[in-house]
């Protein structure tokens, strides 16, 4: 292979130089070098392994050998626009279908995620002759103007809500206007939809669709209340609009029990479009649109012809028909619903034992962990959810990230291949962090079993920082009391002022 191998600080440097620092990178500090990977698995320039509870695109595991046989087969063989006649556009689109409810029945092939939602957004415009548009609160949809637009993730950190936009309530039962307790929260939330629809109508404009994700993750991998989807596509279809499902994220079977995140809304409810992209790939730039045939015609009509240069083409196409027999013959699906399910168990066991995280959620290999500091008032523990990614990656070369609008929700969307070892030894690693953690776990006697004089605690008290909050009691004594007499008895009250001090930067 003709390519340059340079040092993990060269790389860096020419990064820095060269790309723009707004394509951020995971570990910023500390950048991990990736130079291969299999399965589930990244190694770096050093071949150390490090397990990947991130990588949802890879969707059936890194550098699976049937699709990187299958893609350079078809690369070598032919590769142009889907302007020619070609068997692998139409017969991928067949079998899509087959996953898919019969009215989802016509196909548009893009190359991203952000591509698909954005020809939803015109696929609805057109068919309805309307312009607003209903999101949801801390929404993503991808990087183009037109859906930065509807993603309040991104417009309220840049130009602000546009006039045509309107953002419902987040669906959240934990941390949400209508939680857990509530007597049917999927009929509260999509009420607010109603509301919302009804104050548009009061200032005269008109809807042209509803965005959501099927299960919003930037938001904070949250699962849908029951019913919420059908009673808000009723309400979305009587104010003559369209209910368009994101599937980008947690398509191809990642609930495990259904092909389709928005399929856990039951089996009678059917968005009138649904968009997909990230895992179709499996890495590969592959995305889609399906649609009903009326939503097509309406935009077929209006005599402009739509062309992706490279959405449908062989190569892609071929791509996609071998990730999804890998799903079917390595049963991934019924592996995401063993394996996400084991994960939750032990997560949620976990969470009886320390008061740190707030909730547990999620769906085959589609997982949350909520870290708060207060289990009352759920305050976010922003900090210590960076933290425990922080070690983990450091400590046990296990990659995981944080989402919601806190960042304060440990995420699971590993690849497909993910083992029940694997789920173990990640809630082992975790329960040690957070076990280990003084500002979590420990006590005032635990403390004290360290002796100091009072002038060194309060020269502490006073401003004096450990480098990582998260230290075992040893590191502690060695950090905070170095060279200091600990042969004098420790005064305990400043000991507890200390412990306070320590608990209030988390």
């Amino acid at each position: 292979m003709a390519l340059h191998k340079l040092k993990k600080e060269e790389t860096l440097a020419m990064r820095k130089r060269l790309i723009g620092q707004s394509c951020r990178l995971f570990y910023s500090d500390d950048p991990i070098k990736i130079v291969r990977a299999r399965g589930q698995y990244l190694f770096d320039e050093n071949d150390k392994r490090y397990l990947d509870c991130i990588s949802n695109v890879h969707h059936v595991g890194h550098c699976h050998p049937s699709i990187t046989k299958v893609a350079a087969a078809q690369m070598e063989l032919l590769n142009t626009n889907a302007r020619f006649l070609h068997d692998n556009i139409v017969v991928y689109a067949d079998r899509l279908a087959a996953t898919l409810p019969d009215k989802l029945c016509v196909f548009y092939f893009v190359n991203s995620g952000s591509e698909a939602n954005d020809l939803a957004l015109r696929l609805a415009r057109q068919y309805t002759q309307h312009e607003d548009v209903i999101v949801l609160d801390h929404a993503y949809h991808g990087h183009l103007t037109s859906l930065i637009d509807i993603s309040p993730y991104k417009f309220r950190k840049l130009t602000g809500q546009k006039e045509w936009v309107h953002v419902a309530p987040l669906p959240d039962v934990y941390r949400g206007v209508y939680r857990e307790d509530h007597p049917d929260p999927g009929q509260a939330y999509a009420d607010t939809v109603k509301d919302l629809i009804e104050e548009v109508h009061r200032k005269g404009r008109k809807i042209s669709a509803f965005f959501a994700e099927s299960l919003p993750s930037v938001g904070g991998q949250i699962i849908l209340p029951e019913r919420y989807s059908p009673k808000v596509a009723e309400y979305v279809h009587s104010a003559g609009g369209v209910f368009v499902a994101d599937e980008v994220q947690t398509g191809f079977g990642r609930v495990g029990g259904h092909f389709w995140g928005f399929q856990l809304q039951g089996e009678d409810f059917c968005p009138d479009i649904v968009t997909m992209g990230k895992p179709m790939g499996n890495g590969h730039p592959l995305a889609c649109v399906a649609t009903t045939v009326e939503i097509a015609g309406a935009f077929t009509a209006n005599a402009v012809e739509y062309f992706n240069t490279f959405g449908g083409n062989p190569v892609s196409c071929a791509i996609g028909l071998a990730v999804l027999d890998v799903i079917e013959t390595e049963d991934l699906r019924g592996n995401s619903m063993r394996v996400g399910a084991h994960l939750k168990d032990l997560l949620t066991k976990l969470q009886k034992q320390h008061q740190v995280i707030g909730d547990v959620r999620g769906v085959g290999l589609f997982v949350g962990v909520e870290l708060v500091t207060d289990r009352e008032k759920r305050t976010p523990a922003t900090k210590t959810a960076a933290q425990v990614v922080k070690r983990l990656k450091e400590e046990d070369q296990i990659c995981v990230s944080t989402d919601g609008p806190w960042d304060n929700v440990l995420k699971f969307k590993p690849p497909m291949c993910f083992s029940i070892e694997n789920a173990e030894l990640v809630v082992q690693c975790i329960d040690r962090i957070l076990t280990v953690n003084p500002l979590l776990k420990h006590s005032q006697l635990e403390l004290t079993i360290f002796k100091a004089t009072p002038a060194t605690v309060h020269h502490y008290h006073l401003g004096q920082e450990i480098e990582d909050a998260n230290v075992t009691l040893k590191d502690l004594h060695q950090k905070t009391f170095k060279n200091q007499d600990i042969n004098k008895p420790v005064n305990t009250l400043i000991l507890t002022l200390m412990l306070i001090y320590l608990q209030q930067q988390v």
